[in-house]
């Protein structure tokens, strides 16, 4: 059974990273769910301090995730309508990987800029504001994947630390 809870905690990590990128999954709290699994496993005490701390963390960034790009956007005078597009953006990214792994940052910042247009006439406005709503993104991105391979980490270390229980028949 702790190998089971291993294995599926593992894959949550992994989906965890990518739900840094993907819009549609919350990779932080996918995360958080892996080394909850983690934690699940006889072999390893249970540390809620650890699992509690990681959970608040999670849902800081999922919030923050919903704030910085509209802080981006707002600062450099965009709408919501970039912020959408860049969304939209990234999605294309995803399904339409046209630009290999440029992609994920050409096609936001294009959503963006194609959703400030739709929402103002002028070309350097929107392309500014396209700029506000991309960097909040990537910001947002990185944050997501900087603690998405924190928890992944932490997960691995503490595999390390009772592999001989866990993996003991």
């Amino acid at each position: 059974m702790d190998i089971l809870l291993v294995v599926f905690g593992f894959v949550f990590m992994l989906v965890g990273i990518l739900g840094s990128f993907l819009p549609v999954l919350p990779g932080p709290p996918l995360s958080w769910i892996g080394l909850l699994l983690l934690y699940l496993t006889k072999a390893v005490t249970n540390n809620w301090w650890v699992l509690g701390v990681t959970l608040v963390i999670a849902l800081v960034i999922v919030v923050l995730d919903y704030i910085i790009p509209v802080m981006g956007t707002k600062k450099f005078g965009g709408s919501k309508k970039g912020v959408i597009g860049t969304t939209v953006g990234l999605v294309v990214a995803i399904f339409f990987p046209i630009f290999g792994i440029f992609g994920i940052i050409i096609w936001p910042f294009l959503g963006a800029f194609v959703g400030e247009l739709i929402n103002r006439a002028d070309h350097q406005t929107a392309a500014k504001a396209a700029f506000g709503s991309f960097l909040g993104f990537l910001t947002g991105t990185f944050i997501k994947f900087l603690v998405a391979m924190i928890y992944l980490g932490l997960f691995i270390k503490i595999l390390i630390q009772h592999s001989s229980e866990i993996f003991s028949f």
